[in-house]
């Protein structure tokens, strides 16, 4: 069982799996920081220095608008709305760079498919051969005299 999990957690599409997902992971956090630190705050800032991971509307009268969101969260009940608005700006531009990726992904295969194969050139047995076929082709009456002796 050991050796079989061996063969199987070293097999090729794993190993690429693996690394496809840590690349991913660390993309992420990438893409997370240009929403986070570089993306929000111009678009808060746009529409009125608004700091999207504090926007709510409390669900209790306990609640006032005007405290940051974990203290309102102490105080009872919020709808936060503000950090699902940063996730799904997030997700539209992962959405968005990884359509770019594939769609330049396709462009080069289409491009590497639609170029002709040139064949390999034939090797030196391959030449000398098919100068000895012509030839013979060439003087049919070397054949017959050689098959009289």
């Amino acid at each position: 069982m050991l050796k079989e999990f061996k063969e199987f957690a070293l097999r090729g599409n794993v190993m690429d799996l693996a690394v496809g997902i840590i690349i991913g992971a660390a993309f992420g956090k990438i893409v997370d920081s240009v929403v986070n630190d570089l993306i929000m705050p111009l678009v808060g800032r746009a529409i009125g220095k608004v700091d999207f991971s504090n926007l709510y509307v409390p669900l209790t009268e306990n609640v006032p608008l005007d405290l940051p969101l974990a203290d309102a969260r102490k105080l009872g009940p919020v709808f936060a709305y503000g950090n699902f608005l940063t996730i799904i700006i997030d997700f539209l531009i992962l959405a968005f760079i990884i359509f770019l990726f594939v769609r330049t992904m396709n462009r080069l295969m289409r491009a590497k498919a639609a170029a002709p194969d040139v064949p390999p050139a034939p090797t030196k047995e391959e030449v000398l051969l098919t100068e000895i076929r012509d030839i013979l082709r060439a003087n049919p009456t070397v054949i017959r005299s050689n098959q009289v002796s």
